[in-house]
């Protein structure tokens, strides 16, 4: 009698979905958030299509981008920075029409959206027991993660707008601010030995201020504390720079990730 081994087919993984972390990551990033401020401003006050429809245009584009993304089995750039612009300028949206729209102080949409981010990673946690963006190999994994990104953007948003409107703190003095949070991240990375997962995602969501805060100095007219470059000319410059980093990155390789083991 012979015996045979029975193999079990385990689901197929992809390979990686998330660029490396490198500097060009992080530029890219905070190039993205700047985006994300300016064009939702240009579309919604220059365009004139007002926030509701121009969150709707948005999202289903933003819908159209990440079916794309998921369809991929490894990381394509062009497909993942576009998905993080038009995510940056959805979740942008998503507090303005809350605050703007709907009257809901920032105080508030800060801290739901840090509330409604928590669970996020609680949830994908305890599914999953890892928060890397190293081991983004399952479809689950990806809907966390791009869940987990939306909502860093809607409370980078919220409390970017409260520390430089509200508190008055102003737009270049916001990004100072953030700027030298996320030096002090950095630093406690490398000096203290913080979780690099936990570094991570606290210098993310510090990104989306940082960004905003760049963009509205840029666009803001000079009476408002800007240096009046306007929406149209700031998202275009920074798009200019986002596709030239792209196209680099698509041709070098050089933000490939290695797969960790989880």
């Amino acid at each position: 009698m012979t015996t045979t081994t029975r193999h079990v087919a385990l689901p197929r993984l992809k390979s990686n979905k998330v660029p490396e972390v490198t500097l060009y990551f992080w530029v890219i990033k905070v190039l993205c958030t700047t985006v994300g401020e300016t064009a939702a401003d240009y579309l919604n006050d220059t365009v004139g299509l007002g926030l509701t429809r121009t969150a709707l245009v948005m999202s289903v584009l933003l819908v159209a981008a990440l079916v794309l993304q998921f369809r991929f089995r490894s990381y394509v750039a062009g497909v993942y920075w576009v998905s993080v612009v038009l995510i940056s300028i959805v979740g942008t949206l998503i507090t303005d029409e809350l605050t703007d729209g709907l009257g809901v102080p920032l105080a508030i949409t800060t801290a739901v959206f840090t509330v409604v981010l928590a669970a996020t990673f609680a949830l994908w946690y305890a599914a999953e027991r890892t928060l890397s963006i190293h081991t983004i190999l399952t479809t689950r994994r990806e809907g966390f993660y791009w869940a987990a990104v939306l909502f860093t953007f809607a409370l980078g948003t919220a409390a970017g707008d409260l520390v430089a409107e509200q508190l008055n703190l102003g737009y270049p003095l916001s990004v100072v601010l953030f700027a030298a949070l996320i030096a002090v991240v950095a630093g406690a990375r490398a000096v203290a030995g913080v979780n690099a997962v936990a570094a991570f995602w606290i210098a993310y969501i510090l990104t989306r201020p940082l960004g905003a805060s760049i963009g509205d100095y840029l666009s803001r007219a000079r009476k408002d504390g800007g240096l009046g470059l306007g929406t149209t000319v700031t998202s275009v410059i920074f798009l200019g720079v986002i596709c030239a980093l792209v196209v680099y990155l698509t041709l070098s390789l050089r933000d490939r990730t290695s797969v960790e083991q989880a």
